[in-house]
């Protein structure tokens, strides 16, 4: 169990600023919206596929904070929390909104065609910022671009004339509201895309040298108004000028004069996980391959009474031990050899595979020609990857050795323990740690932002290789996260997640986890995990999963059923009144290229039934950005603002952080909103992501670090 993925809520992205980022083209730089664009306009340019953009902007009592992610070459997705003050007429305190915009790139730039993309801002909200839109850029020259661009929505509150798409049909004419007061929002708001009065934006860019940036344009947006029409701020002209600075690669600092009343500032900061900043890594330097002479090659045996078995599984357990390799059982023939072992340093099997393999060629014996690997991760032999020897020699040092030895491996379900000599342990049953723990929690309408941190000590002890007591224990030093009333039932939905702040709110030591996980293979091709105890620092109980997933299949289907009760808000060892048994189906589906499909159906925490759909985008370096949505049989006013669950998931692998080969990760869910409706139980150690590791579609997607 890698007790190092015990790690903070905020870690992830706090390493995803911290990591130093790569150059990036000049000319793409961020608006106050968190898009590629101008300061408040679009543009057709996209991002390098896989750039994460942070930015924070500000201008007539304004804040913005953004999250962009480009999924691929030419989609993109942006969250946006917004802090909009003396917008509504019954609070005091800024409205704050939550808005994600998509974006669509038809074509790359040619020497005279110029992009073209398609947007809509805004569509999953609660329509404040919403609005739709066509835009074109051009390069001229080396330093300037320009764009001209058609609005609708917030985009043709200034200059707009009758929408062209009423030529087809006369629906486009009008435009429904798409804020209303008291809507809880979060549902996309399809009836009024590309309706309604449109208007023309446009505007230049001149970068004079890489770092700056000189920016102006004209822009359609005149719709900073409250609830009853009154304007937030002078609108005095439509023409906004500014200028982005770079000091940094990865750091654009921006500062604008925008309608003629108001000075603006934003600062982005991005980083791209297609872009190492280590290179290929600090990794030591691997074993080389140890190339048998010709006349060895053909030896039919071995001489065991001068090499017996019982050494070479010393030696080999001692040698595998320098590469954080754990040998747990071989089997040794006169001419195979098969081992299983329990990668414990490098994040993707194959780059375990291709260390051990070297090891293997320096001290098996000769006449070993078949070699097949069994990697093991919570008891679990997750697949055998056999190889020839000969091939390792020959390919180590050719020309698309790489591809050829990927081309040339049997993969195939793990073989049975029959026949494997167990080796024992070389590394201590008990583990554990202390480090420090960040916990935030975002988007809670009464208090936006809550941080707060301390110190986690955390232990494992595996009882048996199939068998791991682990647990955790926090101490908050500090933070803002303390709740003052415990929350109420929303709609008659029961309260699962919503008085998560009064959680370990007494300032003693809290019980973060205790539980018991055993795994089992129950075939070929089945798994299951059976797991008990204090799951997650609101859930105590039992969980059981079985997963059906083939080594060579994109497909995996599993099923999950857990009974938990809920913790005593000390987080000690006392439980409240509220039990309930919950259960999904998943199906899971690798679609290529680094895409990641999970469907989730079944009963949530609160009772609800209904399904999550998720899709991530997994890079080869171990990055992993995604996003979910759920819906239940929960009706939108009943699940409160915001309709339903949705949200973004990150996983960032330390190794590109440290460039050192580790297993460790952290990773946070960015929701919208903390609700109760779409909830389940955290449970750690789901089978999916172990089992996956050493199949086929994660293996392709990693071994490019075969020979690392």
């Amino acid at each position: 169990m890698a007790l190092s993925h015990r790690l903070g809520t905020a870690s992830a992205l706090a390493l995803a600023l911290a990591t130093p980022a790569i150059p990036q083209d000049r000319a793409v730089t961020y608006t106050f919206f968190g898009t590629p664009g101008l300061l408040e306009m679009p543009t057709a340019l996209s991002a390098d596929e896989g750039e994460i953009a942070g930015t924070v902007g500000y201008f007539g009592g304004q804040l913005r904070n953004s999250f962009t992610f480009q999924v691929t070459r030419r989609l993109s997705g942006t969250f946006r929390y917004s802090g909009i003050p003396d917008y509504t007429i019954s609070e005091d305190d800024p409205y704050w909104d939550r808005s994600f915009d998509l974006r669509f790139r038809f074509n790359d730039e040619g020497r005279l065609a110029p992009s073209v993309a398609v947007g809509l801002q805004d569509f999953l909200g609660t329509g404040v910022y919403s609005g739709e839109y066509l835009v074109a850029t051009k390069t001229v020259g080396d330093a300037f671009r320009v764009t001209a661009g058609l609005g609708w929505g917030r985009f043709a509150t200034n200059g707009g004339f009758d929408n062209p798409l009423g030529l087809v049909g006369g629906r486009f004419e009008e435009r429904p509201d798409t804020f209303v007061s008291g809507d809880e929002g979060g549902v996309p708001g399809a009836e009024a895309f590309f309706r309604g009065d449109a208007a023309v934006f446009g505007g230049v860019e001149w970068a004079p040298n890489p770092r700056w940036i000189l920016k102006a344009e004209y822009s359609s947006d005149e719709g900073y108004l409250d609830q009853t029409g009154e304007p937030l701020f002078d609108v005095n002209s439509p023409l906004n000028f500014g200028a982005a600075w770079r000091p940094l690669p990865g750091v654009q600092l921006q500062l604008a004069y925008l309608y003629g009343s108001q000075l603006g500032f934003s600062a982005n900061f991005t980083v791209n996980p297609n872009d190492r900043p280590f290179g290929s890594g600090l990794d030591p330097a691997p074993q080389p391959v140890e190339v048998r002479a010709e006349a060895v090659r053909a030896a039919r045996s071995w001489d065991r009474a001068a090499l017996p078995e019982a050494a070479i599984r010393d030696r080999l357990r001692q040698a595998l031990r320098v590469e954080g390799v754990e040998l747990l059982a071989v089997e040794l023939g006169d001419r195979t050899a098969r081992l299983r072992y329990v990668n414990t340093r490098y994040r993707a099997e194959a780059q375990a595979m291709g260390r051990v393999l070297r090891i293997l060629t320096a001290e098996l014996p000769a006449s070993i020609e078949t070699i097949t690997l069994e990697p093991v991760q919570n008891g679990l032999p997750l697949s055998a990857a056999t190889f020839a020897r000969s091939d390792i020699e020959g390919l180590e040092n050719e020309v698309g050795g790489t591809a050829a030895s990927l081309q040339r491996l049997d993969l195939e379900g793990a073989g049975p323990p029959r026949g494997l000599v167990p080796v024992p342990p070389a590394v201590e049953r008990f583990t554990w740690g202390v480090a420090p723990y960040v916990g935030v929690s975002l988007f809670d309408p009464n208090d936006p932002f809550q941080l707060s941190f301390g110190v986690e000590a955390s232990a494992a002890y595996r009882i048996g290789p199939n068998l791991i007591l682990s647990g955790a224990i926090r101490q908050k030093i500090a933070g803002n996260d303390d709740e003052e009333a415990e929350r109420e039932p929303l709609g008659g939905v029961p309260v699962v997640r919503r008085n998560s702040g009064l959680y370990g709110d007494g300032g003693g030591p809290v019980l973060q986890d205790l539980t018991l996980s055993y795994y089992g293979r129950l075939g070929p091709d089945l798994y299951s995990r059976a797991t008990v105890g204090y799951l997650e620092r609101m859930y105590g109980g039992v969980s059981a999963e079985v997963l059906w997933k083939p080594v060579e299949s994109r497909l995996g289907v599993g099923l999950e059923v857990n009974h938990v009760v809920q913790r005593g808000y000390d987080q000690l060892f006392d439980f409240r009144d509220y039990e309930v048994t919950t259960g999904h189906l998943s199906a899971y589906y690798d679609f290529g290229g680094g895409f990641q499909g999970e469907v989730d159906a079944g009963r949530f925490l609160a009772g609800d039934w209904g399904a999550t759909f998720a899709l991530d985008r997994e890079f080869e370096n171990g990055w992993s950005v995604g996003g979910y949505f759920t819906l239940t049989d929960i009706p939108f006013e009943d699940f409160g603002e915001g309709s339903f669950d949705k949200g973004i998931r990150i996983n960032i692998p330390l190794d590109f952080v440290l460039g050192q080969p580790t297993r460790r990760q952290v990773g946070t869910t960015i929701r919208s909103l903390n609700r109760d409706g779409g909830s389940r139980v955290s449970v750690e150690g789901r089978l999916y992501e172990i089992v996956r590791q050493g199949h086929y579609g994660e293996l392709e997607d990693s071994w490019g670090r075969f020979w690392r």
